[in-house]
């Protein structure tokens, strides 16, 4: 969704006429979830997706027709399975799609200005009147009621967006949090393999590695490298509940003090490599420092999924597979 409003704001700066489509609501089938965006421009340029297939051309039309005459309109797909591929909806079902021209350029900027600052923010929109408002979790705004403001928060919690009644009015609520961070512990061939996979999954990767001689050049790219030691780094990163951790180098030395910092904070996930018998001397270890057996049982060892993985490839999978686990889980 960054690229998206990022993409729309320079169209509109450019001086194009610009509609955004939004999924509000799905049922049954959909290969986008409700949040999903796509831009416009007049002259029929278009960037993200509401669906896949033909709905996104119809898509396109009505936004043509909202940048002319600027109304915002719901518009609604259903499908039966008999045609459903050919609309992008594999197994049938209905997705629903507010589309407004980009107007409300002061409003686009102080989103935009919240996400830069890695603040949580949710943009209530009211579906019959295009009127919209920020509301931030962290400051708490007049201008939303108590009931729309604990809505926002309960949002924000499961990163879904919600179409909401209040007192017979559609309000639609869209989550931006903060981004998803993965700090990769270890510059070696997994993380290589790694940073990539999770960058493409939505994640900003930082790999921290002291050794300079194994992180450097562009092996990493697109991750941010710190040669700091990794409790240094970790206290200076400060994971919160969107932050998974990867400690990888097998070394007591850097692992175990990323561990110590990791399993104070409110990271969501926190995995170690290493055989089931390294990491039971681990843990052991990690009892010597003041963990109880809850804080151990936060600690992912061996790290992955259980997938009989063996390359570095397959472990990055088994390792993302596992952090997508934690992060959906209860979420969904």
């Amino acid at each position: 969704m960054r690229d998206v409003l990022e993409q729309a704001a320079r169209w509109h700066d450019a001086g194009l006429g610009v509609a955004l489509a939004t999924v509000i609501e799905t049922w049954g089938s959909s290969p986008r979830p409700v949040g999903s965006q796509l831009a416009v421009n007049e002259r029929a340029e278009f960037v993200g997706s509401v669906s896949g297939g033909c709905v996104e051309a119809s898509v396109v039309d009505a936004a043509l027709r909202a940048i002319e005459d600027g109304g915002a309109r719901l518009l609604e797909y259903g499908v039966e399975n008999e045609v459903a591929w050919e609309v992008g909806l594999a197994c049938g079902g209905h997705i629903e799609i507010y589309l407004e021209r980009l107007e409300r350029r002061a409003l686009l900027e102080a989103l935009q200005a919240q996400r830069a600052a890695k603040r949580p923010v949710v943009l209530a929109t009211e579906l019959a009147t295009g009127r919209q408002e920020l509301i931030r979790p962290g400051e708490p705004n007049s201008a939303a009621s108590a009931r729309r403001f604990a809505r926002a928060r309960e949002a924000l919690s499961t990163d879904r967006g919600a179409a909401v009644d209040e007192d017979g009015k559609r309000v639609f609520l869209q989550p931006f949090n903060p981004p998803l961070r993965l700090v990769i512990v270890g510059a070696v061939q997994i993380a290589q393999a790694l940073a990539p996979m999770a960058a493409e999954a939505g994640y900003e990767v930082i790999v921290v590695d002291p050794r300079g001689a194994f992180a450097r050049g562009r092996r990493f790219e697109p991750a941010a490298i710190s040669h700091e030691w990794p409790d240094v780094a970790l206290r200076e990163l400060a994971p919160d509940a969107r932050t998974a951790i990867a400690a990888l180098t097998h070394d007591p030395k850097l692992d175990e003090p990323a561990l110590d910092e990791a399993l104070r904070s409110e990271a969501f996930y926190i995995g170690a490599l290493g055989s089931p018998r390294s990491h039971a001397a681990r843990c052991e270890r990690l009892r010597e420092r003041g963990f109880d057996d809850g804080d151990l049982a936060r600690l992912r060892g061996p790290i992955g999924l259980d997938i009989g993985a063996q390359s570095p490839a397959e472990i990055a999978v088994a390792i993302l597979a596992e952090i997508t686990r934690e992060l959906r889980k209860g979420r969904t």
